[in-house]
């Protein structure tokens, strides 16, 4: 009965947190997020104003309401990785399967980029995920958190959607760009081609 109750609970805290994200996203893509005030989004998902500060912290956050499962999908990517399977091709495949479908003309990447303060609270949440991963990557490879490979990685992985997303094909630019990193400058063709002799240096 109890772990019934506590299922219903949950759901429930599931709903309101969802609504509020949903109505936070219509008022601000319709008016503008600098427009539209919390209290505004809590009456729109009927809830009270206390109740949207327990599920978010900020005005902010409600734009980033996966803001946690991103991190923690991150963590699981590397740390639930199949046996023998390198770092690399982990965090690789995971983002070619989470972050490519974020397109430039998706409402939330065009508001998140078109608003100064979401734009520095995106910062901010990216950074704190390039820590959790980088201590992530520590734990699965056995160096240091701030050992440059680990601190490198964990930046590139974050940074590498953005890169990719200007792209006709994202997944196939994040592959690339994995690629660039696993095997060096050297194997590109630009590369090969500087090699070449008789080429200005």
């Amino acid at each position: 009965m109890a772990e019934t109750t506590t299922g219903r609970r949950e759901r429930k805290k599931a709903q309101t947190r969802q609504a509020l994200a949903d109505a936070a996203m219509r008022l601000f893509t319709e008016r503008g997020f600098d427009d539209v005030g919390v209290r505004e989004v809590a009456e729109a998902a009927d809830v009270s104003l206390s109740t949207l500060f327990k599920h978010f912290p900020s005005k902010e956050a409600l734009v980033f309401d996966l803001d946690a499962d991103v991190e923690s999908a991150l963590v699981a990517a590397v740390r639930d990785r199949a046996p023998g399977q390198p770092v690399l091709h982990a965090l690789r495949d995971h983002l070619v399967h989470t972050r490519t479908a974020v397109r430039t003309d998706d409402p939330t990447f065009v508001l998140v980029e078109s608003t100064p303060a979401l734009r520095d609270y995106a910062r901010r949440m990216w950074s704190r995920h390039e820590k959790t991963l980088a201590a992530t990557l520590a734990d699965a490879t056995g160096l240091a958190p701030d050992d440059l490979a680990i601190t490198g990685l964990a930046r590139f992985a974050l940074e590498a959607p953005s890169l990719a997303r200007a792209s006709d094909d994202p997944a196939r630019a994040i592959r690339d760009l994995f690629a660039l990193v696993e095997h060096g400058w050297a194997t590109t063709p630009l590369a090969r081609q500087e090699d070449r002799p008789g080429q200005d240096g």
